[in-house]
């Protein structure tokens, strides 16, 4: 099955992506891969994927369906988030860092070249545009994972930026300042023409009420609240890069491989449907499903699996006592599904 993940390593990382695996019964882990509502991969030509098609169409999070006496688990990966700040100021530098910890695709917009150059030179920004805002948000790809954060040095570039991006495909738009500044700021963008209520959903003043004060915590607070809109969103589960890396660089040493996923989650287990860590035939591993002694159970299973190249579904059940003697205070339960990797 290695080709399915080369498949899904070729796909534009902005594309909704939907990848489908049969986890019971005579096509035990085969799998299917949708982009832009078109099959990118299917490892058979099965009855069961046409079936599934309707079903998957507005899909938005991970879960299963019964075919043809078939448990089917798909997942959705809405592509890769971008965090578009607009202006280079002192809150922005820390707000970089945070957004690429976490995985985002960060742009830095701003007019002045000191700024942008101070960006260039104290972060590892993916873009950085020294241009007028108008400009520069006009060479912004439109995607609806776009976070707008908006922290510029004035309430005119605020309204800029604001009436640019507010009709725009968008996840979040935040805008930092008083509420006399915002206030005028949303005042100046419905005298152009924009509806009170196309404000409502702006997040302003921007940030999670955590008492921040310096540049660091301010950005803390915003990524916060970045996360919190994100989590109540589309699911973003899936084969992220990292896992891509790691699967396909082993390709070339042909070493044996299974795909640990979480296809069902219940109670407070600490990762969410669709966490994955990936096991190797050496003992070493990739990624994670929650840690402890749950994982370290799911881990022999896998290697029990590739040993043996078949599928697993099993439960993990983390409320019992042996459980709470190793710390794992989480409680909950788990469905996994161990997949094993064929070359």
């Amino acid at each position: 099955m290695i080709e399915y993940y080369r498949q899904v390593q070729e796909i534009d990382k902005n594309k909704v992506v939907i990848n489908a695996v049969i986890l019971d019964g005579e096509f035990e882990g085969e799998k299917a891969l949708w982009s832009d509502e078109e099959y990118k991969y299917k490892s058979k030509d099965l009855n069961i994927w046409e079936k599934l098609e309707s079903d998957i169409k507005n899909l938005k999070k991970a879960q299963s369906f019964d075919i043809d006496g078939c448990n089917v688990f798909c997942e959705v990966t809405n592509g890769q988030n971008h965090l578009i700040i607009c202006g280079a100021g002192h809150i922005s530098i820390p707000l970089i860092k945070v957004g690429k910890m976490i995985g985002f695709y960060v742009t830095v917009i701003d007019d002045r070249s000191k700024f942008t150059n101070n960006v260039l030179k104290t972060t590892d920004a993916d873009r950085v545009i020294c241009d007028n805002f108008m400009s520069a948000l006009d060479s912004v790809e439109d995607n609806i994972n776009n976070y707008y954060v908006i922290v510029t040095r004035g309430h005119k570039y605020d309204q800029d930026c604001l009436t640019k991006v507010l009709r725009r495909p968008n996840s979040y738009i935040g805008m930092i300042g008083s509420k006399l500044r915002v206030k005028k700021v949303k005042e100046s963008v419905i005298e152009q023409g924009f509806e009170p209520e196309e404000l409502d959903n702006i997040y302003s003043p921007i940030g999670l009420r955590i008492g921040a004060e310096t540049p660091e915590e301010i950005s803390i607070s915003i990524m916060s609240e970045i996360i919190q809109v994100k989590s109540k969103g589309n699911s973003n589960s899936g084969i992220n890069k990292e896992l891509l890396n790691a699967i396909l660089s082993e390709d070339d040493f042909k070493m044996k491989m299974a795909m640990v996923t979480i296809i069902s989650r219940r109670g407070s287990a600490p990762r969410n449907v669709g966490s994955k860590m990936l096991v190797f035939e050496d003992g070493t591993f990739f990624g994670s499903i929650g840690g402890g002694c749950a994982e370290s159970e799911v881990f022999h299973d896998a290697l029990n699996c590739i040993r043996k190249q078949q599928c697993l579904v099993k439960d993990v059940d983390m409320t019992g006592n042996s459980y709470e003697d190793e710390g794992m205070v989480c409680g909950g339960f788990i469905k996994v599904f161990i997949d094993p990797i064929k070359m």
